[in-house]
């Protein structure tokens, strides 16, 4: 991993950033500064309930910040309507979940299509860039599956074939290789890897894999609500 510090053009830039629950009682994120350029890929490690999943919400603008600024890809996140949030992901950000949350009744190619939809793009369109995405993931003949008959990574690989759907510029991902064995897991990170270097998309993963964290060109450590270590650390303790 290098340990220069990221440009100063920053594709993620937090202030101050706060989200507490409970009436306080909870400091999910108590007052977080981070800065990840783009392109660049990041890892966040810390112990379970340490905060990093709702940070990683935060940048999606999937919850709301309570207290500081957020910003990202030069667009303020502190005050979205919720039709603004929804426009926001579905054109700057991709996401990718532990347990991939892909839909039941559909196919692959079908799955890949769904955050195409509200895009406007035709159905031509869509088959045909779904079935890009499905090649590049290496499933180009599972198309026509659905997801009861995939393996678990099959499943993860079509998640990441939807997160990529919209040409997102960052891809934010939780615990992806969480449930998957060592081989898949390896496999799913060298996908990613060589997605993240040829489009060069900003690509942050929270993880409690060490090997996660290794690949990674930073890792940020979180431990009650608060990123513990310095911008250039290259410490992996996951």
């Amino acid at each position: 991993m290098s340990e220069d510090a990221p440009p100063a053009a920053a594709s993620i830039s937090a202030r101050g950033l706060v989200k507490h629950y409970e009436a306080g009682r909870v400091r999910a994120v108590d007052g977080v500064d981070l800065q990840i350029a783009s392109g660049e890929f990041v890892a966040i490690c810390g112990p379970s309930g340490c905060g990093k999943t709702t940070l990683l919400y935060l940048i999606a603008a999937i919850d709301r910040p309570g207290a500081g600024t957020l910003e990202v890809a030069g667009r303020s996140l502190t005050d979205l309507s919720n039709t603004e949030a929804d426009e926001y992901r579905r054109s700057v950000i991709g996401l990718i979940f532990q347990l991939h949350n892909l839909l039941p009744n559909l196919t692959a190619l079908e799955n890949v299509q769904v955050p195409m939809l509200p895009t406007g793009r035709p159905p031509r369109q869509r088959r045909l860039r779904a079935r890009s995405l499905l090649e590049r993931v290496g499933l180009s003949d599972r198309e026509n599956a659905l997801p009861s008959t995939l393996s678990v990574g099959e499943r993860q690989r079509v998640a990441i074939a939807r997160a990529l759907a919209n040409e997102p510029r960052i891809l934010l991902a939780d615990e992806p290789t969480g449930s998957l064995d060592s081989k898949n897991g390896e496999r799913l990170l060298e996908l990613l890897d060589e997605l993240q270097r040829d489009a060069k998309t900003t690509l942050v993963i929270v993880t409690h894999d060490p090997l996660v964290a290794q690949r990674s060109g930073r890792v940020l450590q979180m431990l009650d609500g608060q990123i513990t270590n310095g911008p250039t650390s290259s410490l992996v303790r996951c």
